[in-house]
């Protein structure tokens, strides 16, 4: 069996509630990330919330990157969802970690769209 993708849902928590709030802060991290992992970026687009709070996602051509954010707990939700081998999540995740100031953090791995070699194959040539 091989798999198209792999996702990672990521928790951050313990971040700079200030970085959390900024939406220009969140957009350069992210696409800092994205680029420092080999994505492909292709589009970008986030929302800043009344009174606080970032949800953004950066389409790559790999899949994507997504953020959701609650600066008054810390906290930020993460996905990073990347099909292919160019692209290796576990920079972005340590990238974004580090630059949302996360003093804990976990993940979950899953993977996606587990096919049959002969299947994969067939997929790619679509």
């Amino acid at each position: 069996m091989t798999s198209l993708g792999r996702h990672f849902l990521i928790e951050y928590h313990g971040c700079n509630p200030d970085t959390l709030d900024n939406v220009d802060l969140v957009r350069d991290i992210m696409v800092f990330a994205a680029n420092e992992s080999g994505a492909t970026i292709l589009n970008i687009y986030l929302h800043k919330f009344s009174p606080q709070g970032v949800s953004g996602v950066i389409v790559i051509a790999e899949s994507h990157i997504a953020i959701h954010t609650w600066p008054e707990h810390g906290y930020a939700a993460v996905d990073i969802f990347t099909c292919g081998s160019n692209v290796d999540p576990w920079v972005a995740y340590k990238i974004m970690k580090d630059k949302l100031g996360s003093s804990e953090s976990s993940t979950k791995e899953i993977t996606r769209g587990t096919l049959p070699k002969a299947r994969l194959k067939n997929a790619a040539q679509g």
